[in-house]
């Protein structure tokens, strides 16, 4: 299975948040991503904790028949696209995607496989969760539901809107 999380909090004139991963996804599908499952929508802070605005982040489950590192190179041409500008690390933004599993891939380099802060962010394992709880970690060996469970409370919420 292969994850890519979304997250926006950063809207841009007009366009929600909601609406930037809406469009997001919309771009994962339109550079051949094929699009199998989407989790909820989730509110959480940024991390680490600061001043900007609060996330809304998901995950969807996709095929594609390119590479990791052609996959990365075409979400940060999206990412791009819709206008984010990288300037700092950790700085609010329009959209951010990340690979986050590439079936039971472990590499080292970019893009690092299985994401390696992906267990530690309640931002990613609540919705990954939502649609592969008993998929394994494979460098952990543990299920998304276990280590859901491990997370320390978190402020994560559902989001009031959805899809």
């Amino acid at each position: 299975m292969k994850f890519v999380a979304l997250g926006s909090n950063l809207p841009v004139a007009h366009v929600s948040l909601i609406e930037n991963l809406r469009a997001a996804v919309a771009a994962l599908a339109a550079q051949k991503f094929n699009i199998i499952a989407r989790a909820l929508l989730y509110t959480s802070a940024p991390v680490p904790a600061s001043d900007q605005p609060d996330f809304i982040n998901t995950v969807v489950q996709v095929a594609f028949d390119g590479t990791p590192e052609e996959a990365l190179a075409r979400c940060m041409a999206i990412e791009t696209a819709m206008g984010r500008v990288r300037q700092q690390r950790n700085e609010a933004r329009i959209i951010d995607i990340d690979i986050i599993a590439w079936d039971d891939m472990v590499q080292a380099g970019s893009p690092e496989l299985p994401h390696p802060r992906l267990h530690e962010r309640a931002f990613v394992v609540w919705p990954l969760c939502d649609i592969a709880p008993d998929w394994m970690h494979p460098l952990l060996c543990r299920t998304v539901q276990d280590l859901k469970h491990a997370l320390l409370p978190s402020d994560i919420r559902l989001s009031a809107e959805q899809w």
